[in-house]
């Protein structure tokens, strides 16, 4: 493997685990980190170049959808914590 391709790899592996971190669920977020090493773990030994540039795209699309994923737990948090915010004001309750 080319030492670029190796320094892509790298920055996409910790750029996965960087956005896996990003889940509010303990559950997803453990899930991601842990499929994310052992993917990492089970491929390191691969010589294929056409192989790697695969393995890389697949990834590049996890990524994308972690990322994704992450924004919209993020979101839906923020709308369920505004939502109890109005009702507790209209209602009068105090949390």
């Amino acid at each position: 493997m080319a030492a670029s391709s190796r320094a892509q790899v790298l920055r996409l592996y910790r750029a996965l685990l960087r956005e896996s971190q990003r889940f509010g669920s303990y559950n997803y977020r453990t899930y991601a980190i842990r499929r994310i090493r052992d993917a990492f773990r089970e491929n390191k030994n691969i010589k294929d170049s056409e192989k790697i540039e695969e393995l890389v795209n697949k990834a590049k699309a996890n990524l994308e959808v972690i990322h994704r994923q992450g924004l919209g737990l993020i979101w839906e948090d923020h709308q369920v914590l505004h939502h109890m915010i109005n009702w507790t004001f209209t209602f009068g309750f105090m949390a």
